[in-house]
């Protein structure tokens, strides 16, 4: 009877894991499309120069950095998902997520130095685990470039 009652506890800590994960979930991607929508302007590139046009105007480091870990829920399907091998799906929005807020955040840093274009972007990405490493997982994404103040090569893009 005990193991039923302790069966049943687990359970539902699951089932209400799963549901607040989710809302969780879908709250944070309607705040990163209305954030994307706000942000379009702000171009991205990978480029390390950026071209002759951008000379003499105001430069600055910017960077957007988010840990982000997954909710009990999804690290229990994935532990079970690893036994057999393949995709682990559940946490692979929690990367989308991440990758996009890094992005966000990069470009409202940028926003507030009063730029419109960020050259050398560049991606970086640490997985942190708690002291033991068999407990929650956790994933960084830091991602930085230089911001540039140039209304011409917005016009040149956008023609």
């Amino acid at each position: 009877m005990e193991n039923l009652i302790a069966l049943g506890v687990g359970a539902v800590i699951l089932i209400v894991a799963f549901i607040f994960g989710t809302l969780g979930q879908r709250r944070h991607y309607q705040s990163i499309k209305s954030r994307e929508e706000r942000l379009r302007h702000i171009l991205i590139f990978n480029e390390k120069t950026p071209p002759a046009s951008c000379a003499g105007q105001k430069y600055a480091l910017v960077c957007g950095s988010v840990v982000m870990g997954a909710d009990n829920f999804r690290q229990v399907i994935a532990a079970l998902k690893s036994i057999f091998g393949g995709r682990l799906t559940s946490f692979e929005a929690m990367l989308d997520r991440a990758r996009r807020e890094s992005i966000l955040r990069m470009k409202e840093e940028a926003q507030r130095f009063g730029a419109n274009v960020i050259f050398n972007a560049r991606f970086e990405t640490t997985t942190l685990n708690d002291d033991d490493g068999k407990g929650s997982a956790y994933a960084e994404f830091l991602v930085y470039g230089t911001a540039w103040r140039s209304p011409d090569l917005v016009k040149k893009l956008s023609a």
